[in-house]
C-alpha cells in the first residue's frame, strides 16, 4: 500500500504546521531553511508524525528543490488520506 501526497511547502516559518491548501496541494509551513535538504528532511519527519508512520515510509519522489513536492507514503493507503482534515488540522 502506497498514498501520493502533493504539497506546497513554505520553508523558514515561525513553525511547522499545515495552513490549508493551495491549488490541489496541500501547503505546509516548515520551521527549517530551503539548506543543505533540512527543509525536506523537515516536511519527511512532520509528514511521518502525523500520519504515524516510520520517517522511512515517506519518501519525496518529485521536487525535491522546489516548493511543490510529491511524497509517497508506503504502509498508508490512499483512502486513508481522504481524512487528511483529521490529520492535518489547518492552523
Amino acid at each position: 500500500m502506497t498514498a501520493r501526497l502533493v504539497v506546497h511547502v513554505v520553508p523558514r516559518a515561525k513553525r511547522t504546521e499545515v495552513v490549508g491548501r493551495h491549488g490541489d496541494a496541500l501547503k505546509i509551513k516548515l520551521k527549517a531553511p530551503p539548506v543543505d535538504g533540512a527543509a525536506n528532511a523537515e516536511l519527511v519527519r512532520f509528514v511521518a508524525e502525523r500520519l504515524d508512520v516510520p520517517r522511512s515510509a515517506v519518501t519525496i519522489t518529485a521536487g525535491h528543490s522546489a516548493r511543490r513536492k510529491t511524497l509517497e507514503i508506503a504502509g498508508i493507503d490512499a483512502g486513508a488520506l481522504g481524512s487528511l482534515a483529521i490529520v492535518f488540522p489547518a492552523g
